[in-house]
């Protein structure tokens, strides 16, 4: 049973039973060394520049500034997280090795890729639940359709020749694509980049018509005026982003999809050296300035104990 998808569910994923995670995590933390005393890796399994990146950098630079160490954001893209996770799997388990996870690599890769470099049951353990953002659909700001209605009647007088962009096979900008071509009767093309950024660039050379992204890269393009944002999948609209509707209001009832972030370890780092991270990281949750940037980039923070991973709903 995989223990991350417990509670993770959304209508493209197939749920999958959670077992309990073992193990006291929240050791004495008055009984760990010092920690960090050197640079600090945390890999993020998208390319340059995406939303989560931009997430993962703004952390990165917070948590560099409480530990007075260099923590180095390290973009290994491609595979749908597969070459990341083996990364992290296969690190020291030191806890110098962070992984700034979309939780769909755990959850959805093991049903979609026959064979994984990396056990998602043995291979992690859960620091911090991040964040859980919803998913936008974009297109480019020169197409004609503006609200999801014409871009639905623009891609059925089109049938096939239409494209569709994600940041990888299998990712959940993927997934949530493919949502959306079953619940509007659609029949789209779908073409895989390596991250949400080389998407986006391609949805603005109209080599794709369509994509689905979240968090800050999105937000920033709509507010550029280079895309259009046509819905949000969730049950209210952003209050970063007023003017997009939700898909209920545009027309498709019960559309919701989005993506979890989370940090994990390797399995087996020091259960005192997680409540450390834990700990730091729920602070800088807490810093005004730090909340108000990420929630006008339309990411909703989390935080909690390192179980809160495996009860995310």
């Amino acid at each position: 049973m995989n223990r991350w998808a417990n509670g993770w569910s959304r209508t493209f994923i197939v749920s999958v039973a959670a077992a309990l995670l073992s193990g006291a995590v929240f050791a004495n933390a008055q009984d760990a060394p010092t920690y960090p005393t050197r640079p600090v890796r945390l890999i993020a399994p998208f390319a340059a520049g995406g939303g989560a990146d931009l997430a993962a950098r703004r952390l990165a630079e917070r948590l560099n500034n409480r530990w007075k160490q260099p923590v180095i954001v390290h973009n290994i893209a491609g595979g749908a997280g597969n070459a990341a996770a083996q990364a992290v799997a296969s690190s020291e388990r030191d806890g110098y090795t962070l992984f700034f996870a979309s939780l769909p690599i755990l959850v959805t890769n093991p049903l979609l890729y026959a064979r994984l470099p990396f056990n998602p049951e043995r291979d992690f353990a859960p620091v911090i639940l991040v964040s859980d953002t919803p998913h936008i659909m974009l297109i480019s700001a020169a197409s004609r359709a503006g609200k999801l209605s014409e871009f639905i009647a623009y891609a059925k007088s089109q049938s096939g020749k239409v494209n569709f962009g994600s940041g990888g096979q299998g990712t959940s900008l993927h997934l949530a694509g493919e949502l959306f071509k079953k619940v509007a009767g659609l029949d789209m093309v779908h073409v895989a980049y390596k991250g949400a950024a080389p998407a986006i660039t391609a949805m603005l050379a109209d080599e794709v018509q369509m994509m689905f992204d979240n968090g800050a890269a999105a937000m920033g393009h709509i507010r550029g005026g280079r895309v259009r944002g046509l819905g949000i999948a969730a049950k209210v609209r952003a209050s970063a982003l007023p003017e997009v509707p939700t898909f209920d209001e545009a027309g498709i009832s019960n559309f919701y999809s989005g993506v979890p972030h989370g940090v994990l370890v390797s399995a087996g780092t020091p259960a005192h050296t997680i409540t450390l991270i834990n700990r730091t990281i729920n602070t800088i949750f807490q810093e005004p300035e730090y909340r108000k940037i990420v929630t006008q980039s339309g990411i909703n923070l989390a935080g909690g104990e390192p179980a809160q991973l495996l009860r995310i709903t």
